[in-house]
């Protein structure tokens, strides 16, 4: 790799010099992400860095870095925060939703592409929920503006109940479960901090991989200052590919929307957050209340038995059993991996880990999914 190499900005520095040199019936297929579909990135500056380009998003059904069909996810909130994402292309409205449906640069063919991994299942999915993402691809591709709230409402009464009280319940989770599962894997713009090998569970000090981007030590570059990789321009300056309002935006560490802090800027463990907390008082809190949510979560499902039919409230009811399990571990796993950097005490109010930090890197090697 070549000095001053990100990996976030590989994709737009080989492909931006073509802008314009494709044949009229190309379409790029771009990720919606610079990465690689984690469970929270910034949209891909291609969207609007290539006007003469028709330019698709490719999105990932399958839950790849999600807790793969373990995890209860509802999708459509990450998409719909993707496609509402002003690119600034032509100025405020340039929207990725404009640039997809060719609206903002007049262009002709357009499309959207969705990576399924059908399993054999009997549900196909692997997880009864999670149906609800098929569906919510579909209903975006053909109408991005259709709201998240609206897109679960509907699925939740045509594939699991009618009754009223039960159908809010269910749709109040799935909003809420995207959010959750970013708390309690990567918040605040972390990244990438998966093993390799299956993708699944915790793994922020792994650093061996042949290639230092495989490895996630390369994405969050914690040490005894802080934590986060600097894409500014004491950085690698990849954030120079957004257009000049989104850059200025991200630049500034006091205006980086803080669900993408830590992909943009290295900070100090006691940089104060919005809430007055520090960086790493405020990063603990985000992991505890991810494990909070599916602790949560578990229970209110427990109170729709005789709502839902018994053999798919029960089926959810262990994944959700699975989830919290797995919810646990990557908070402890990651706070005690980061801790030996910030040397810190967690704040109140998050849960001290119950195994020490050499259970958990040896967990990573043989994670058993079910």
């Amino acid at each position: 790799m070549k000095p001053g190499y990100d990996r976030a900005g590989a994709a737009y520095d080989n492909l931006k010099p073509f802008d314009g040199k494709f044949a009229s019936n190309v379409l790029l297929q771009v990720k919606n992400g610079p990465i690689d579909f984690q469970p929270r990135e910034p949209f891909h500056p291609l969207f609007g860095g290539m006007p003469r380009t028709q330019v698709m998003p490719e999105l990932q059904i399958t839950q790849e870095y999600l807790g793969f069909s373990n995890h209860f996810v509802f999708l459509a909130t990450m998409w719909h925060e993707f496609l509402d994402s002003d690119t600034f292309a032509r100025g405020r409205g340039s929207t990725v939703a404009r640039v997809v449906d060719g609206t903002l640069y007049r262009q002709r063919l357009t499309g959207i592409a969705g990576v399924a991994n059908t399993g054999s299942d009997r549900n196909w999915t692997g997880h009864d929920l999670l149906q609800a993402n098929w569906y919510a691809f579909g209903r975006l591709a053909w109408s991005p503006q259709v709201s998240p709230e609206q897109i679960a409402r509907e699925w939740t009464r045509m594939t699991l109940t009618h009754d009223a009280g039960a159908v809010a319940t269910i749709v109040r989770l799935m909003l809420g479960s995207h959010e959750a599962a970013v708390n309690y894997m990567t918040p605040l713009g972390l990244h990438h901090l998966m093993w390799g090998g299956h993708h699944y569970g915790p793994a922020p000090w792994w650093d061996t991989e042949p290639r230092e981007d495989w490895n996630p030590v390369y994405y969050h570059k914690a040490d005894a200052f802080g934590l986060g990789f600097d894409r500014t321009k004491t950085g690698s300056n990849t954030v120079s590919q957004y257009h000049p309002p989104v850059r200025q935006q991200l630049s500034d560490l006091q205006t980086c929307p803080e669900e993408f802090l830590l992909w943009f800027h290295h900070v100090s463990w006691d940089h104060r957050m919005k809430s007055g907390r520090t960086l790493w008082d405020e990063l603990a809190l985000h992991y505890q209340r991810g494990v909070d949510w599916v602790r949560s979560t578990r229970s209110t499902w427990a109170k729709l038995d005789g709502v839902i039919d018994p053999e798919r409230h029960a089926a959810i009811a262990r994944k959700l059993a699975i989830q919290e399990r797995d919810a646990v571990w990557w908070r402890d796993a990651c706070l005690l991996y980061f801790q030996t950097f910030a040397r810190r005490p967690l704040p109140p109010g998050v849960e001290h880990a119950a195994k020490p930090l050499a259970e958990y890197k040896k967990k990573a090697l043989e994670w058993d999914v079910n």
